[in-house]
């Protein structure tokens, strides 16, 4: 068996990078130790990420592997996580899901952590030959390219799209985070949608960001988004965050998805949406086209609003003629998980060797 120190353990996308069939390979992941901080994300911060943690467990585990999380350390903090690594003869295997973190508004930080954390891995995986020409670009390293699992689970994966007589574009605001920008869109749409047939916008955003008094809270989204719903120009949805079972629900009661950021690298709400069969509408930064097919905009410049409209204008012109949004089936889904849990254990098998 290989023992991982998976950072996290508990979420979705590395749920979904074991075998479909329970038990099968020789790969454990360890629990997450619960950080005690925060109840959306009760692996956040990652105990798992310091240097006491690993030599308190170093018996415990064979291999680390980070795929989240490491944004709640600094770049000295992550030097001496890699230190008592090195000292524990405990390879490191990093998968690069974000070139770019969406909640900060500048790259600096981050570059500096994925910087050491790149540097000192033993193996690298990422999610598109476009982030891996990235990586090899910025740092010289290479890195083997695996795709983003299923993110819905299989009783999704298998459910009927609902039948209804209109075409639904979302937009959801979640909490505004650094990387969004939807206001520009929104307007755009209410502009532009009654000229398709049949189109309705639908705005969603958290509590946070409408309600007074939040720290997120943004007067001008609010007022702006409110007027527009009272007008009868959109459907307005404020509500917390959803749980997953409202999420999927949300996506397959949509035709389109619009995800309004202006930089970014890869996307889980993009494979759910694949998974549910609901178009994306996805900006031309990062490598979201890479992942899965998407319709794309500018993600800035002169051009972002009418591109936008006229990626949107293509899904509702697909869905007038009775196409439907590619969508991946249930079969795909678990050969691909078959795959990706044999090349992680290769991987793990490989570093594991290297570092006896």
């Amino acid at each position: 068996m290989i023992n991982v120190a998976s950072i996290p353990s508990a979420h979705v996308y590395v749920r979904h990078l074991a075998h479909p069939s329970a038990g099968a390979g020789s790969v454990v992941r360890l629990a997450d130790p619960p950080s005690g901080e925060s109840a959306d994300s009760p692996w956040w911060p990652p105990r798992m990420l310091s240097r006491t943690w690993i030599c308190e467990h170093a018996a415990e585990f064979d291999v680390m592997h980070i795929h989240f999380g490491f944004d709640a350390l600094s770049p000295e903090d992550l030097e001496d996580v890699a230190a008592a690594l090195r000292e524990h003869d405990k390879p490191l295997v990093v998968t690069v899901h974000d070139l770019r973190n969406p909640h900060h508004d500048a790259a600096l930080l981050h570059d500096a952590q994925l910087g050491v954390l790149v540097d000192a891995a033993d193996a690298l995986i990422t999610l598109t030959p476009g982030a891996a020409a990235e990586i090899r670009h910025r740092w010289g390293r290479e890195a083997t390219v695996l795709p983003h699992p299923q993110v819905v689970p299989d009783e999704w994966l298998v459910r009927d799209r609902p039948e209804r007589g209109e075409f639904v574009v979302g937009i959801h605001a979640k909490s505004l985070r650094a990387n969004m920008d939807p206001s520009p869109l929104i307007d755009a749409l209410v502009t532009a949608l009654p000229g398709m047939p049949g189109a309705r916008l639908r705005v969603d955003a958290h509590t946070d960001v409408m309600t007074a008094g939040f720290v997120r809270h943004d007067a001008g989204f609010s007022e702006r988004v409110t007027s527009l719903a009272q007008q009868g120009l959109l459907e307005l949805q404020v509500h917390d965050y959803f749980s997953d079972d409202e999420l999927w629900a949300y996506l397959l009661g949509l035709d389109v998805s619009v995800l309004p950021y202006q930089f970014g690298t890869h996307s889980g709400w993009l494979e759910a949406c694949h998974d549910l069969g609901t178009w994306v509408v996805a900006p031309d930064c990062g490598f979201y086209a890479e992942q899965r097919p998407t319709l794309s905009y500018s993600a800035t410049g002169p051009t972002r609003l009418t591109s936008l409209v006229d990626a949107v204008r293509s899904a509702h012109d697909r869905w007038l003629s009775g196409e439907s949004a590619s969508r991946a089936t249930a079969t795909e889904r678990h050969a691909e998980r078959v795959s990706l849990a044999r090349a992680h254990e290769a991987i793990y098998s490989a570093v594991r060797t290297l570092a006896a």
